[in-house]
């Protein structure tokens, strides 16, 4: 199959290529090579395997760090109510309409940050909607189960039985305490299928209004922002991790928190909401390069007018001015699905060059969500390799496969938008002008138009 694509956006150089020819294996579902146009003479234009988007810019498909497939709108119905009245059979149904909306929205990948009370749901639909033969659509599907949080720090919380986990056995998150819990936890999650494990440090806010509420004395204690895992539960979290080649995110807002999991070695920062200046400068020049994720699209939602946006809106362009390594994930559930393209708007509104933006929610989501096996010397020599080997990569699996990137060599997760991307760059990220939706070489949005 062959994609004409008029400009072509390289996620590593971050400039647009014009008139190029993608030869895409539909075997594999690899790239086997980019070329000029000019160099087919010979091509013809009405075959069936010719897609022509030369009027359109075409680039990586788009990599969300940071959903919750098994959330639907809070607008729609609050985080308590989804957890203890919905069954997980209507949440895993909303789950995969949610997933081909997110697809056919041009992202191509997602990390899903926790099912919140659906239990071990996403495992089984990474199933549903992996490899060649999926059951139904949906993007690459990096999952994490439940995070894992210590007793007392998540809800839903019953007003009857105060002192109980959660409401008629539903939980939003698995309940671990100390460092033997805690070890057991991440092996049992990664044994059954986890791509990460999500560990939620800082308190839920619904559990601070319940605990304000029942305690009827003082707000404070409720309110306070602290680190709920004492350092060795986060260690031992983090290194069992590692040791099964499983990277760890963590749900983190206060700045002490965060520069101990930075020290502790965690792959990931959620939120980071309250972080100053000096974590800052921690998170932006740790050897690693940690990931900071900044969800700017669920606060912005949610608490738009609230004290949280401001020191947010802040934070980000004290970010930008440091040079963190960002990703794009905007938290997506609490708002719609199909709309996770706001995170790139706001980012771009917030100051950050849009070319960046691109490269944060391609390549760079990538980098990301991508196991440890990409890591290190050895994931550099494996990179090296990528375009030497275009066959027998198969069975490898939809998570080990290599994205993010328009090259030789690296899955077809490509995208295309009638947008133009100077003149109107949130117009042009938009799920309206996403024309031409490609994971692994299927093509499943073709002329604006959905093919599943």
């Amino acid at each position: 199959m062959k994609i004409l694509a008029g400009r072509l956006f390289d996620s590593e150089s971050l400039e647009f290529i014009s008139n190029q020819v993608i030869t895409v294996s539909e075997k594999t579902g690899l790239i086997q090579r980019i070329e000029p146009l000019s160099e087919e003479p010979h091509l013809d234009f009405s075959s069936p395997n010719v897609i022509d988007l030369r009027s359109q810019t075409v680039l990586p498909g788009f990599v969300d760090t940071h959903v919750h497939l098994f959330l639907h709108p809070y607008a729609e119905t609050s985080w308590n109510d989804q957890n203890t009245q919905e069954t997980i059979v209507e949440r895993t149904v909303r789950a995969v309409n949610h997933a081909k909306a997110t697809l056919l929205a041009g992202y191509t990948t997602v990390r899903d940050l926790g099912t919140e009370g659906a239990e071990d749901a996403d495992i089984a639909l990474r199933k549903c909607i992996s490899g060649p033969n999926a059951l139904t659509p949906g993007p690459r599907y990096f999952v994490a189960n439940r995070a894992i949080a210590p007793t007392g720090s998540y809800g839903p919380k019953s007003n009857i039985h105060v002192g109980k986990e959660g409401v008629e056995g539903i939980c939003g998150v698995e309940f671990a305490d100390g460092v033997d819990e805690c070890r057991r936890a991440v092996r049992r999650q990664i044994g059954a299928g986890a791509d990460w494990i999500k560990a939620g440090i800082s308190q839920h806010r619904d559990y601070y209004r319940f605990r304000s509420r029942v305690a009827g004395v003082s707000k404070k204690p409720a309110a306070t922002s602290m680190m709920t895992f004492q350092g060795d539960e986060l260690k031992v979290m983090i290194d069992s991790a590692h040791q099964y080649g499983v990277k760890v995110a963590a749900h983190a807002t206060e700045a002490r928190t965060i520069k101990t999991l930075i020290s502790l070695g965690v792959d990931t920062i959620e939120h980071g909401t309250a972080m100053d200046e000096a974590c800052l400068d921690v998170l932006s020049n740790n050897a690693k390069d940690v990931f900071w994720i900044p969800t700017l699209s669920v606060i912005y939602t949610l608490r738009n007018a609230g004290a949280d946006w401001a020191y947010l809106k802040d934070l980000f362009n004290l970010a930008l001015q440091k040079g963190s390594r960002m990703a794009c994930g905007g938290d997506t559930g609490p708002f719609p699905h199909g709309e996770n393209a706001l995170e790139m708007k706001l980012m771009t509104r917030l100051g950050a060059d849009w070319k960046r933006v691109l490269q944060w929610a391609t390549l760079g989501g990538w980098e990301c969500v991508r196991s440890l096996g990409w890591e290190g010397k050895d994931g550099h020599a494996r990179f090296l390799k990528v375009t030497e080997c275009l066959e027998g990569r198969e069975d490898v699996g939809d998570n080990e496969m290599p994205f993010g990137i328009l090259k030789q060599g690296f899955s077809a997760d490509i995208i295309a938008t009638k947008g133009d991307f100077e003149k109107d760059f949130e117009g042009a990220v938009s799920a309206a002008n996403i024309s031409f939706v490609m994971k692994c070489g299927r093509v499943y949005k073709l002329d604006g138009r959905s093919l599943c």
